[in-house]
């Protein structure tokens, strides 16, 4: 295959060929799988609006990486929560896409017993429930409606953390999410070579949007409740949370937020009155999926993603003073997690998928993130038990048990 050739396929396992350093995003449509480093789409710090600014040094790259013989060229990353961050995007040699697919898992996880861990709370249990009430306080005061506040767990692990073995453990426990694994490291360096690899991995449950052609769609997700074993609680706190007042309003606030978002770009949006449930392994969602078709077909599904992120149901609204909040209540950089991952091909199609459920890994080193949307009728302890819910994502497929990380969280 030529170096710059993007290949379909539509009955190959691409996990199989993921190494770290790769990008991969299985979505419920398709597979898309990216190696090595065509080119990368510079950085900018002095641009103002750094999303338009990187929309439009996208664009450029994708134009550039043609003429230089690139026969279709796709540009694939992650986008940081923080707009002032450096993203992490570039245009890879060899791209391949498959149909969705069900994924085998090759690599076993090492198991809880073969790998020990440090895990510690970043903040503390009691200082996240006290940044809880400060944005309760604030909501009450008349400042938010709602702020989304998250907390981190760091990680060490006995060994290396296989990649590959985690990915295919999300990937298997997540076919109707985003799975998904982007190379962090920046290849610019000049001592890219010589640090260890550094991975963006998850399998997020919420589209942010997509676009073929003039179609879009939009899936955002706020309101929750975690699974059960036993089905019929499990079925009772799905009911719970359609019915719930306080999770039906947190809901509404994000919707609206993207429907007016997309509504400049559409000729036609359609948007569900009320929400549907949805489920991943772990959690239950309230979801409204959004549908439209655009007024011009030349808006990139990167664009359209520029003027969603972040939505209230990572950040809170009104969103600068919620985004002011967060980074005076939380005492740690959110980096990539509450951003979006995804890519972009030439003629503006793609997918881009809110960057949750998601670490960071770096050899024996893993860093976890979870949120919870917190609005006036917000209980402290039921936002910490929800994050750590949210948890289970990754932990799971780890092959750590609840329990286990429960007794060895540190404060």
């Amino acid at each position: 295959m030529n170096n710059t050739n993007q290949t379909i396929l539509l009955e190959k396992h691409l996990l199989a060929d993921y190494q770290p350093g790769d990008f991969f995003l299985a979505s419920p449509s398709n597979t898309v799988l990216g190696k090595g480093v065509f080119a990368q789409v510079p950085r900018d710090h002095t641009n103002d609006n750094q999303l338009k600014g990187l929309a439009n040094r996208i664009s450029d790259t994708l134009i550039n990486a043609k003429l230089a013989g690139h026969s279709k060229p796709i540009v694939v990353g992650a986008v940081p929560f923080d707009y002032q961050n450096s993203a992490q995007l570039i245009i890879p040699k060899h791209v391949e896409i498959s149909e969705s697919e069900n994924i085998p898992v090759e690599n076993e996880a090492p198991s809880a017993a073969e790998v020990s861990y440090r895990i510690k709370s970043v903040p503390s249990l009691e200082q996240y429930k006290q940044g809880v009430a400060k944005g309760i306080a604030q909501i009450k005061d008349g400042n938010l409606q709602k702020i989304v506040l998250s907390r981190s767990l760091h990680l060490t692990a006995s060994q290396q953390v296989n990649v590959p073995a985690l990915l295919s453990s999300l990937a298997q426990h997540n076919h109707q999410g985003y799975t998904f694994a982007v190379n962090l490291k920046d290849e610019g360096h000049q001592d890219s070579h010589h640090s260890p690899e550094r991975t963006l991995i998850g399998a997020s449950p919420e589209l942010l949007v997509s676009k073929a052609g003039p179609k879009i769609v939009a899936n955002p997700l706020a309101g929750s409740r975690p699974r059960s074993a036993d089905p019929v609680e499990d079925e009772r706190r799905a009911a719970e949370l359609l019915a719930s007042e306080k999770d039906l309003h947190e809901h509404a606030v994000v919707v609206q937020a993207v429907a007016e978002a997309l509504k400049p770009y559409c000729k036609t949006l359609e948007v569900p009155s009320q929400p549907s449930i949805m489920h991943t392994e772990t959690m239950w969602h309230l979801s409204t999926e959004i549908r439209g078709e655009i007024v011009n077909s030349s808006t990139s599904s990167f664009q359209l993603a520029s003027a969603l992120h972040p939505t209230p149901a990572v950040c809170g609204t009104p969103t600068e003073a919620a985004r002011e909040s967060i980074y005076e209540i939380e005492p740690f950089d959110r980096a990539f997690f509450t951003g979006m991952v995804g890519w972009c091909d030439e003629n503006g199609d793609g997918e881009w998928i809110v960057t949750i459920r998601c670490a960071e890994i770096e050899d024996c080193s893993i860093k976890l993130f979870a949120g919870a949307g917190v609005v006036g009728a917000s209980k402290p302890e039921e936002e910490l038990a929800e994050t750590s819910a949210k948890f289970r994502t990754v932990l799971k497929a780890m092959g750590i048990e609840e329990e286990r990380f429960i007794s060895n969280v540190e404060e």
